[in-house]
Protein backbone atom coordinates (compact mmCIF):
# COMPACT_ATOMS: atom_id res chain seq x y z
CA UNK A 1 0.00 0.00 0.00
CA UNK A 2 1.51 3.32 -1.05
CA UNK A 3 1.30 6.56 0.92
CA UNK A 4 -1.59 7.93 -1.15
CA UNK A 5 -3.77 4.89 -0.50
CA UNK A 6 -2.76 4.90 3.16
CA UNK A 7 -3.63 8.59 3.55
CA UNK A 8 -6.97 8.03 1.84
CA UNK A 9 -7.78 5.05 4.03
CA UNK A 10 -6.71 6.88 7.19
CA UNK A 11 -8.79 9.98 6.48
CA UNK A 12 -11.77 7.78 5.60
CA UNK A 13 -11.42 6.06 8.98
CA UNK A 14 -11.09 9.33 10.91
CA UNK A 15 -14.00 11.10 9.21
CA UNK A 16 -16.12 7.94 9.48
CA UNK A 17 -15.31 7.69 13.18
CA UNK A 18 -16.38 11.31 13.67
CA UNK A 19 -19.67 10.71 11.84
CA UNK A 20 -20.31 7.50 13.79
CA UNK A 21 -19.51 9.16 17.12
CA UNK A 22 -21.87 12.02 16.28
CA UNK A 23 -24.57 9.55 15.22
CA UNK A 24 -24.28 7.60 18.47
CA UNK A 25 -24.38 10.84 20.45
CA UNK A 26 -27.59 11.83 18.63
CA UNK A 27 -29.02 8.34 19.12
CA UNK A 28 -28.73 8.70 22.88
CA UNK A 29 -30.72 11.94 22.74
CA UNK A 30 -33.53 11.06 20.32
CA UNK A 31 -36.34 8.55 20.17
CA UNK A 32 -37.38 9.50 16.64
CA UNK A 33 -37.71 6.47 14.36
CA UNK A 34 -36.55 8.33 11.22
CA UNK A 35 -33.36 9.48 12.92
CA UNK A 36 -32.81 6.01 14.33
CA UNK A 37 -32.79 4.49 10.83
CA UNK A 38 -30.36 7.13 9.58
CA UNK A 39 -28.09 6.54 12.58
CA UNK A 40 -28.08 2.79 11.97
CA UNK A 41 -27.15 3.49 8.35
CA UNK A 42 -24.16 5.59 9.44
CA UNK A 43 -23.00 2.91 11.87
CA UNK A 44 -23.19 0.19 9.20
CA UNK A 45 -21.34 2.45 6.76
CA UNK A 46 -18.54 2.79 9.30
CA UNK A 47 -18.49 -0.99 9.76
CA UNK A 48 -17.92 -1.20 6.00
CA UNK A 49 -15.04 1.29 6.24
CA UNK A 50 -13.41 -0.67 9.09
CA UNK A 51 -13.89 -4.00 7.32
CA UNK A 52 -12.37 -2.62 4.11
CA UNK A 53 -9.41 -1.19 6.02
CA UNK A 54 -8.76 -4.45 7.85
CA UNK A 55 -8.98 -6.28 4.53
CA UNK A 56 -6.55 -3.85 2.89
CA UNK A 57 -4.02 -4.48 5.65
CA UNK A 58 -4.53 -8.24 5.37
CA UNK A 59 -5.90 -8.61 8.89
CA UNK A 60 -9.21 -10.15 7.82
CA UNK A 61 -10.19 -12.15 4.78
CA UNK A 62 -11.90 -9.88 2.25
CA UNK A 63 -14.84 -12.19 1.55
CA UNK A 64 -15.44 -14.58 4.45
CA UNK A 65 -19.01 -15.28 3.36
CA UNK A 66 -19.30 -16.17 -0.32
CA UNK A 67 -22.33 -17.83 -1.85
CA UNK A 68 -22.02 -18.87 -5.51
CA UNK A 69 -19.26 -16.33 -6.02
CA UNK A 70 -21.25 -13.48 -4.42
CA UNK A 71 -19.52 -11.87 -1.42
CA UNK A 72 -22.50 -11.61 0.94
CA UNK A 73 -20.88 -9.55 3.69
CA UNK A 74 -19.39 -7.07 1.22
CA UNK A 75 -22.79 -6.80 -0.53
CA UNK A 76 -24.64 -6.25 2.77
CA UNK A 77 -22.17 -3.67 4.10
CA UNK A 78 -22.32 -1.75 0.82
CA UNK A 79 -26.12 -1.68 0.55
CA UNK A 80 -27.55 -1.64 4.08
CA UNK A 81 -26.51 1.98 4.81
CA UNK A 82 -28.47 3.17 1.79
CA UNK A 83 -31.39 0.90 2.67
CA UNK A 84 -31.61 2.19 6.24
CA UNK A 85 -31.22 5.79 5.08
CA UNK A 86 -34.01 5.32 2.54
CA UNK A 87 -36.31 3.82 5.17
CA UNK A 88 -35.50 6.72 7.51
CA UNK A 89 -36.38 9.23 4.79
CA UNK A 90 -39.64 7.41 4.07
CA UNK A 91 -40.56 7.39 7.76
CA UNK A 92 -39.85 11.13 7.96
CA UNK A 93 -41.84 11.82 4.78
CA UNK A 94 -44.79 9.77 6.00
CA UNK A 95 -45.25 11.87 9.12
CA UNK A 96 -48.27 14.05 9.45
CA UNK A 97 -47.42 17.43 10.95
CA UNK A 98 -50.10 19.71 12.29
CA UNK A 99 -53.10 17.49 11.67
Amino acid sequence: MDITAFAGQTTHLVVGAFATFSAILLWSRTRDMAWTFLIIGVIIAYADIVFSTLGAFGIVVEDPLVYNGVPLLRLALANFPLLFSGVGFLVAAARRHGS
